[in-house]
């Protein structure tokens, strides 16, 4: 497989193989989804497997990639092909004659409608799909591994492709390496590094990405980088802090922590959880609006709270809304973090078991000052933390002698 196919196999169990599907499926992709279908049917088969598409990272799938779809899997109507697609997504398939596919809102729902394997001693027949529980469990750590890097795989390449033509590099594996060496030296995530390649201007001169910097400002004086006392350049653990302080302050069950990725249209990216559901922070991992609670808080500008997700129409059809369900959580309430300037630059989202208004007026003003805090502090690391990774990748550039391109 290349790197450049929208497939992706997860090595499962031996009656099941899944197959994560990624971006959009056009025309475009038509002959090499029809190439791959087929390789990975025809393995499926000779190893007695059911095959399943995992198609939660695809946003849309046009005609000319619907026929294809029909014509690869229309001979197994009998044992069809199962899907696994987001609620949008099921809709748009289900409108098509696909007597191949059998459609599911998740994973685990694809698995469980497989029958029993055979008891031992039974008249041998192609293995099938048994023990739900551990088997799903392993292969969930599977798919949501692979969704997780494809979320961040295009933007890297992205990334990777500017560096290359910026730089004369032989190929991605040198941009690649550029990218992990700045991103390991200034400890700055590669994905925050590669979205500030994306979004950055070009660099000024020979010498610097940014001339003429000066004197780095402080970072901001607040009450909670006071509390914190920690490393401010430390992304990981000030948002781990900032979480913890947010679930004691709103005495909730649980809480995730998101920040805006401007290479992804200010998307909301995860940046941290807890006690959190796997199938639901895997909803959320990267949020792009409504309904989930986050992008609300984000697009409003103000404090949003679902006193009970069950009652939510629109949150609770949702996959993230059913994920919070399954996992016991009845009330949400989402904080955005605000600049000074007015824009949202992420969000602290609380959840709690039980049902009702929640947090009490004070808390949420607790929680507002918090949220300040942690959004002036993010202004300040992109300023100065994120810059300064920039500055180091460039002066690392192989053959940094030769003229900028």
């Amino acid at each position: 497989m290349t790197s450049r196919s929208p497939l992706t196999m997860v090595p499962a169990t031996d009656r099941v193989t899944v197959v994560c599907l990624a971006g959009a499926l056009d025309a475009d992709c038509r002959v090499q989804l029809a190439r791959q279908l087929t390789r990975h049917l025809d393995r499926a088969v000779r190893q007695g497997h059911r095959l399943i598409l995992d198609m939660m990272a695809v946003p849309t799938v046009d005609e000319a990639a619907r026929q294809t779809l029909r014509n690869e899997t229309a001979h197994l109507a009998g044992a069809p092909v199962l899907v696994v697609a987001t609620q949008e997504l099921r809709k748009e398939l289900e409108q098509d004659d696909l007597p191949g596919l059998r459609l599911h809102g998740t994973l685990i729902e694809a698995l469980t409608s497989l029958p029993p394997a055979p008891a031992p001693g039974a008249p041998a027949r192609p293995p099938r799909y048994g023990n739900p529980p551990a088997e799903a469990d392993h292969l969930r750590r599977e798919i949501f591994g692979l969704r997780a890097k494809a979320r961040t795989s295009g933007l890297i390449g992205i990334a990777q492709g500017m560096l290359i033509a910026r730089y004369g590099l032989p190929g991605p594996d040198a941009a690649f390496a550029l990218l992990r060496e700045g991103s390991q030296q200034c400890n700055v995530p590669l994905r925050v590094i590669a979205s500030a390649v994306v979004t950055a201007p070009p660099p000024q001169t020979e010498a610097h990405w940014f001339a003429g910097r000066g004197t780095h400002a402080p970072p901001p004086d607040s009450a909670f980088l006071r509390s914190y006392g920690g490393d401010v350049t430390d992304r990981r653990q000030l948002l781990a802090a900032a979480l913890d302080t947010a679930i004691a302050v709103s005495e909730a069950d649980a809480g995730e922590v998101h920040l805006t990725d401007p290479a992804q249209d200010h998307a909301l990216f995860l940046e941290g959880h807890r006690g959190l559901d796997a199938d639901y922070w895997d909803e959320v991992a990267l949020v792009t609006g409504a309904p989930v609670v986050c992008a609300v808080a984000q697009e409003r500008l103000q404090p949003v709270a679902v006193p009970d997700v069950a009652a939510d129409e629109a949150l609770a059809a949702h996959p993230a809304g059913q994920a919070l369900l399954a996992a016991g959580c009845r009330a949400v309430y989402s904080e955005p973090m605000i600049t000074p300037e007015g824009y949202c630059t992420g969000t602290l989202t609380l959840h709690r078991n039980g049902p009702g208004i929640w947090p009490a007026a004070t808390r949420r003003t607790e929680l507002a000052r918090l949220a300040a805090d942690v959004a002036a502090w993010r202004s300040w690391y992109r300023r100065t933390v994120v810059l300064d990774a920039l500055e180091h990748l460039h002066r690392s550039r192989p053959g940094r002698g030769a003229r900028n391109r």
